[in-house]
């Protein structure tokens, strides 16, 4: 009968100070009822409070370890297991990462402590420690905060499991644009060289082409990349060679007479031009070769020199010439006084007239006959043309002056003179 009041009063009793007052007041009682002495050592026990102990299995590294332990928050249990965790290490609570401060309501419980290792990671800005517990390469550059691109250089790989200290390498990609044919392409590369990057996009140079910055430059500080498409042409032109002409003087042939003893011919050349293209515009064109295919042959001209009397009415004349004729008196000279001495000393006047210097000295003297003016005498000289070209100036006197200024022909009159005169050598 006492050990189920005893029971049932442990059920109803919560608290031990209810079971305390209850005590004292059987304790009092115990002076009438001594034979309620041993229902106090049941109601004793019952009054205890009741702790509830489990297992925890806790993994640190290569070490394992189970604690009997009342506590379920998982900070207290590795403190009372004196494996306190440090700031980078990781807890993970029946396999799933947990708050340390957080009380577990599973049953049993198993602690695993990753504790934190030193990845040395090396980039083009030099090389920094990390301390990280992450599973992987990856998880810790991004805890890192690091924002990886499938286009960055890593190594070792992203999904590298860490299981001691390593060094990483890291290079990030950059935002680029590559101009070709006409369009924009915007890539992401972490490549060294423009030569690269082309490779990795999958825009080749093909026989000539280029790129600004060249392959083998590092990629420009703007991001721009320039290709540019190279097409080369031949092309075979003919082109006519101009013959030269070889005169001959002949003494069995008229003076101003010719006879072409060999016909001139125009060689022929074979050109071989090499035009370049960039980006569809010619910007070059060079000569490479030119080959003879058929040699100019030289034309051959005899030219007389032999002097021949001909008739003009009663005279005679052995030479005709076109020339430019002009006319002048004595007050149309520009001298003052209107006299002019010529250079025969002659005076001025109708049937004397004048020729360029070449001319007056070749032929001063003698007679020659124009159209319309008649025959004058050789006494005078002038300027004449600076081309060169056959010049007289018809004497006047200022009371019968005309005025010329055209082509004539002028005939050399009487017998031809016993030898060709220096001025009319072909």
């Amino acid at each position: 009968m006492t050990v189920t009041f005893a029971r049932n009063l442990r059920s109803e009793l919560e608290r031990p100070s209810d079971c305390h007052l209850v005590l004292q007041v059987i304790i009092i009682s115990m002076k009438f009822y001594r034979w309620l002495a041993l229902t106090s050592v049941f109601i004793l026990f019952a009054c205890q409070p009741q702790q509830i102990q489990d297992t925890v299995t806790i993994i640190d590294g290569g070490n394992t370890q189970t604690l009997q332990t009342h506590e379920r928050v998982p900070l207290l249990i590795l403190t009372q297991a004196g494996l306190a965790p440090g700031p980078n290490d990781r807890v993970l609570v029946n396999g799933f990462l947990t708050p340390l401060d957080q009380a577990v309501t599973d049953q049993p419980i198993t602690l695993q402590i990753r504790r934190a290792v030193a990845l040395t990671l090396v980039t083009p800005q030099g090389q920094q420690i990390i301390e990280s517990a992450a599973f992987t390469v990856g998880e810790a550059l991004r805890e890192a905060g690091i924002h990886l691109y499938a286009s960055d250089f890593l190594e070792p790989p992203a999904n590298t499991l860490i299981t001691s200290p390593l060094t990483i390498h890291y290079i990030p990609s950059r935002e680029l644009s590559i101009n070709v044919n006409g369009q924009t392409i915007a890539v992401r590369s972490s490549a060294g060289t423009v030569g690269e990057v082309l490779a990795e996009a999958g825009i080749p140079l093909i026989g000539q082409d280029y790129s600004s910055p060249s392959e083998n430059e590092a990629l420009p500080p703007d991001g721009q990349i320039r290709i540019v498409r190279v097409n080369e042409s031949i092309t075979l032109a003919m082109k006519s060679i101009p013959y030269s002409t070889e005169t001959v003087n002949s003494p069995d042939i008229e003076l101003g007479q010719q006879e072409i003893t060999q016909p001139g011919m125009n060689g022929l050349a074979i050109t071989r031009t090499r035009i370049r293209y960039e980006d569809g515009k010619e910007v070059s064109r060079e000569t490479e070769s030119e080959t003879i295919a058929r040699q100019p042959q030289t034309r051959v001209v005899k030219a007389g020199t032999k002097l021949v009397s001909h008739k003009l009415g009663d005279m005679q004349y052995w030479y005709t010439i076109q020339m430019y004729a002009t006319s002048y008196s004595p007050c149309r000279t520009g001298e003052s006084g209107c006299s002019h001495a010529t250079a025969s000393g002659l005076p001025a006047q109708k049937g004397v007239v004048a020729m360029s210097t070449d001319w007056y000295y070749a032929l001063q003297g003698m007679q020659i006959y124009v159209e319309g003016y008649g025959v004058g005498v050789i006494g005078d000289m002038g300027g004449g043309f600076p081309d060169g070209r056959a010049w007289i100036d018809l004497g006047y006197n200022d009371n019968n002056f005309e005025i010329w200024n055209k082509w004539v022909t002028v005939y050399f009159l009487g017998p031809p003179p016993p030898a060709l005169p220096y001025i009319l050598e072909p």
